[in-house]
């Protein structure tokens, strides 16, 4: 928190505008009066054993994956961000990863999108399972690499699961000899001891990190008709890993343009 407060003070330039009684005048209207004020927030992310959520994960026979998660996107790009974290774990491309979601009949129990909690709480059961898949893939590829399946040279040296890393689609050992996941794939669901590589899991937190966040505006007021003109809004948030940065940044600029019209243009007026 006090980072956020520290790179907003200095992109607001707070230490010249406040207190200086000359930055508040506006030379040539009297009327007008500048302000600067901040704002901070510290909110926890979930509900520490109670939220849960869960997550499935089943390898295509063309080494592309369906992740099937319970999480609804209600348009804050979690369908995108859950198929990230999966991709990554996985060694694959985005667009390997076929998302559905909020379809109670065949997904996941997922405790719901609040609380800044999806990509959390739905996120690290993806993760899990993820790498219980990539593990399957791994032992099995860490198989064909060492009976001579792979591409590289036909070496007789052994390989094991642990060896092996997932990237760019492929499962590649330590000496560059490699399969790609379609063919581990094809191996699984065809040819030598047929299984559906495909892992459930499930995570629920302990604990609730909060996201930091400090929100500056610079405002202009008329101090004979009351009219408001904000000049300027920084917010500095300090949200852990950032999965998606492009997103998130929408999400802070969002969050910014709604509380510039809760504050200065809506009205909920009682008789």
């Amino acid at each position: 928190l006090e980072q956020c407060v520290q790179h907003g003070k200095a992109a607001i330039g707070w230490d010249q505008k406040y207190p200086n009684p000359s930055w508040r005048l506006v030379p040539g209207d009297p009327h007008l009066r500048r302000g600067i004020g901040v704002a901070l927030v510290m909110q926890g992310t979930a509900i520490p054993y109670l939220d849960m959520g869960g997550a499935s994960i089943k390898m295509n026979d063309d080494g592309s994956f369906n992740l099937l998660v319970g999480a609804t996107d209600l348009g804050t790009g979690s369908d995108t961000v859950l198929g990230q974290m999966a991709a990554e774990v996985l060694g694959v491309p985005l667009d390997d990863i076929i998302v559905y979601s909020s379809d109670t009949d065949f997904t996941p129990f997922d405790k719901g999108a609040y609380a800044s909690s999806t990509t959390y709480i739905s996120g690290g059961a993806v993760v899990k399972a993820a790498r219980q898949v990539s593990e399957r893939i791994q032992e099995r590829a860490a198989i064909m690499i060492s009976e001579g399946k792979g591409h590289g040279p036909a070496l007789v040296k052994a390989v094991v699961a642990g060896d092996i890393f997932l990237s760019e689609r492929k499962a590649v050992a330590p000496d560059g000899r490699y399969v790609t996941l379609e063919e581990v794939a094809r191996n699984a669901l065809h040819h030598q001891d047929q299984e559906q590589i495909m892992a459930v899991a499930s995570y629920v937190s302990p604990v609730s990190p909060p996201p930091f966040a400090a929100q500056f505006a610079e405002v202009e007021v008329d101090t004979g008709t009351g009219q408001v003109t904000v000049l300027k809004l920084v917010m500095a948030v300090d949200a852990g890993v950032i999965v998606n940065p492009l997103t998130a940044s929408g999400q802070v600029e969002g969050g910014m343009t709604q509380a510039l019209g809760y504050a200065v243009c809506e009205e909920m007026r009682y008789d």
